[in-house]
């Protein structure tokens, strides 16, 4: 339905130009340091893990280097994971969930796979508590060549240089409360579309791939989750955010159509987690162990796979 709010900023029904993307930017704010929370936690884990840093965002170089952890028994015969977090950074479980699960989990998968952990993505974003970059550039909707993100062409960059073919892509995202308040207002007002507000689903979903669903992988992911935290159920049209549920908790998008982190490779398996923060039935660290109950069930599925 249409909503009647208008968001602050442009003209309704004008696209933005650099003034409005520039009133917008100073409109933000810091409101947590990537140095604080997720630096330090990157480097406790230089003795068991190979810390890499492959880019630094331009608009702070010192203060937004880009770093991966790899697996140590890196062997070209095993096949290669990929687990993102914080590609949008104001999702705050997708960025310590990544790092919970390569702290707790991953030294028990080493030696079946080699794994890739990009824990924060956009460190801008997680900063400022934003989906987009600074340039009001959507990161999650740039994932391909000559993307007008750095953090999407960084992280392109650096899984090509891994010399490797990725089998499997877990990426961990939210879905919050001010995507309606905030954030698809935004993008509306950005591109000077119409708002038309939807709802926000009280619980865990999975987005898979329209061209490689993969059921029974998403399947074995969600039973994994369920024991951590609720999942979402479908709408009154049998939807989740305006897409068809295809199988308990689960969507699917056309990755490479949307250019999403997830469709940036020709993986096999990949799938998209979705924690719900808002919801008065879970706590953060609840949102942290759904994000690694999805990659530990997806893992788990891969092993049995081989």
């Amino acid at each position: 339905m249409q909503n009647s709010f208008q968001y602050p900023i442009g003209t309704p029904g004008t696209k933005w130009t650099d003034s409005e993307v520039q009133q917008w930017r100073e409109s933000t704010s810091v409101k947590r340091l990537y140095n604080e929370d997720v630096l330090p936690k990157i480097d406790a884990l230089r003795e068991s893990l190979d810390v890499v840093q492959y880019g630094a965002l331009s608009y702070d170089e010192a203060r937004f280097p880009l770093f991966a952890l790899k697996t140590r028994a890196w062997d070209a015969k095993k096949p290669t994971i990929l687990v993102t977090g914080g590609v949008h950074g104001y999702e705050t479980s997708g960025v310590h969930g990544a790092l919970q699960f390569a702290k707790n989990n991953v030294q028990d998968y080493q030696d079946a796979f080699n794994i890739v952990i990009a824990p924060c993505v956009s460190p801008w974003g997680y900063e400022t508590i934003n989906r987009w970059n600074p340039n009001a550039v959507d990161p999650n909707r740039s994932f391909y060549q000559d993307s007008p993100a750095e953090e999407s062409a960084n992280l392109m960059a650096f899984v090509a240089s891994l010399g490797t073919d990725i089998w499997a892509h877990i990426d961990l995202h939210e879905t919050t409360d001010t995507d309606e308040s905030e954030f698809r207002p935004a993008l509306a007002a950005r591109d000077g579309l119409e708002y038309i507000e939807d709802n926000v689903p009280d619980g865990f979903y999975l987005v898979g791939n329209t061209e490689k669903p993969a059921e029974a992988f998403q399947k074995h992911v969600i039973g994994f989750v369920e024991k951590v935290t609720h999942i979402a159920p479908p709408d009154d049209n049998g939807k989740i955010i305006g897409s068809d549920v295809v199988q308990h908790g689960v969507i699917n998008y056309p990755l490479k159509k949307l250019s999403l982190c997830t469709g940036m490779t020709d993986c096999e398996y990949s799938t998209t987690t979705e924690v719900y923060p808002d919801s008065p039935k879970v706590t953060e660290q609840e949102c942290n162990d759904a994000q690694v109950a999805a990659v530990v069930g997806a893992l788990d599925f891969l092993q049995t796979s081989m």
